[in-house]
């Protein structure tokens, strides 16, 4: 929608309202903020296309948000973090007594919440294929779970092995794992029905080029530094069907679907 502005005898339009780009919370609000902010600028700036951040107090709200409609990116793929890929994975820390799932059977296993792929359903899968029940704990956020871990309030959690590096780097936390996921392609940039392919398309190049570009670089170096990782990570191009392993799992995991 836009709006006239009346400045003297000319008229004016007003740019437009920015599209609600969410996502979701692997970190705290404070910490995601201070890392997609400044990408997201650059990304509206360069493609004309007006984002601006919109994420829920949980990842639930979060994901709450996308199924009711009330985020415009968030359905058709145009791109991803250029990663080699994330992993489910269930860990404990390095001094624990426990080495198997077997052995927490019964007790309590931090989970960000009840609707992450690699930080709840693949770990969850992956024990209850063990014929091992826990009690999951729902700490909001991957690295309030991590935290849960680390302060022994559970016994052991189930992570997203890239966010799992990185806030044990960050807090000199030695962990193991118990078992592991195959890689699944890191969380895609998607636009909602509701933004036009010309749209869509200028934000795709503007991830994808970022990178490429000194002053794109220099913001991805910038919000790497803000959650104190080893290395940027810029965006590559993707499709829908590069997630088909995603549809094929939820399609034969013991989890109960959250519906």
């Amino acid at each position: 929608m836009c709006l006239a502005l009346l400045l003297g005898a000319a008229c004016q339009a007003a740019p437009p309202a920015p599209y609600a780009f969410g996502v979701l919370n692997h970190r705290s609000l404070q910490a995601t903020a201070a890392y997609w902010n400044p990408i997201l600028t650059y990304v509206s700036a360069r493609s004309g296309v007006p984002l601006e951040l919109h994420i829920g107090r949980t990842a639930n709200e979060t994901t709450d948000r996308v199924v009711a409609g009330k985020l415009d990116f968030g359905w058709r793929v145009l791109a991803r973090q250029d990663t080699q890929g994330i992993r489910g994975q269930v860990v404990v820390l390095d001094r624990s007594p426990v080495t198997t799932l077997h052995e927490l059977a019964g007790e309590p296993v931090a989970f960000a919440n009840p609707y992450g792929p690699t930080g709840y359903y693949l770990p969850m899968d992956m024990l209850l294929r063990a014929g091992v029940n826990v009690t999951p704990l729902f700490a909001g956020n991957q690295e309030a779970a991590m935290g849960q871990l680390e302060s022994g309030q559970a016994v052991a959690a189930g992570v997203n092995n890239q966010v799992m590096a990185d806030f044990a780097q960050r807090r000199r936390l030695k962990y193991r794992v118990l078992a592991e996921s195959k890689r699944y392609f890191d969380l895609a940039v998607m636009a909602s029905p509701r933004i036009s392919a010309a749209d869509g398309k200028k934000v795709r190049q503007a991830f994808i080029d970022m990178a490429g570009d000194p002053e794109g670089l220099r913001i991805l170096q910038q919000a790497a530094q803000s959650l104190g990782l080893s290395s940027v990570r810029g965006f590559v191009a993707a499709e829908d069907r590069d997630y088909a392993n995603y549809r094929a799992f939820f399609k034969k995991t013991r989890v109960p679907l959250n519906e």
